[in-house]
């Protein structure tokens, strides 16, 4: 292989050139994202509660002529309670847990709402906090 003194390549000074401006981009972009997965979190809450599941617990009330108690909690969407009389479930396809990992509060009937109220306690993890995601709110 014969190298000619023509052969042309990046010098330090403008590979460090790069790598200052990549950093400056960088550093002007990644701030408008922090706290973004916070805000993701409490969205996927909030599907959680309004529409995933609702939606399972009026198949519930479909099949067994109420929505669970909440003794059963809901559990009973993945496990056949012995009160259910028509259960045709699992009615989710995993248990209930919010994006922070605890369980979905459930109360039937609900003190907000007239059959049911769901909620998460939020990032905290203390109930009645600013941070709480409820389906009556």
């Amino acid at each position: 292989m014969i190298f000619s003194r023509k052969m042309k390549a990046f010098t330090l000074i403008e590979l460090m050139l790069v790598v200052i401006i990549i950093g400056a981009l960088a550093a002007m972009v990644l701030p408008r994202f922090a706290g973004r997965g916070e805000q993701a979190r409490i969205g996927v809450a909030r599907a959680d509660i309004e529409a995933h599941i609702p939606t399972a617990l009026k198949l519930y009330d479909l099949d067994n002529g109420g929505f669970p108690s909440s003794e059963e909690g809901l559990n009973a969407l993945l496990n056949k309670p012995a009160s259910a009389s028509g259960w045709h479930g699992p009615y989710l396809e995993k248990k209930a847990i919010d994006p922070w990992g605890r369980e979905y509060k459930y109360k039937s009937p609900g003190d907000h709402k007239i059959d049911y109220d769901i909620y998460s306690v939020g990032k905290d993890g203390q109930e009645g906090t600013a941070d709480d995601v409820k389906n009556w709110e």
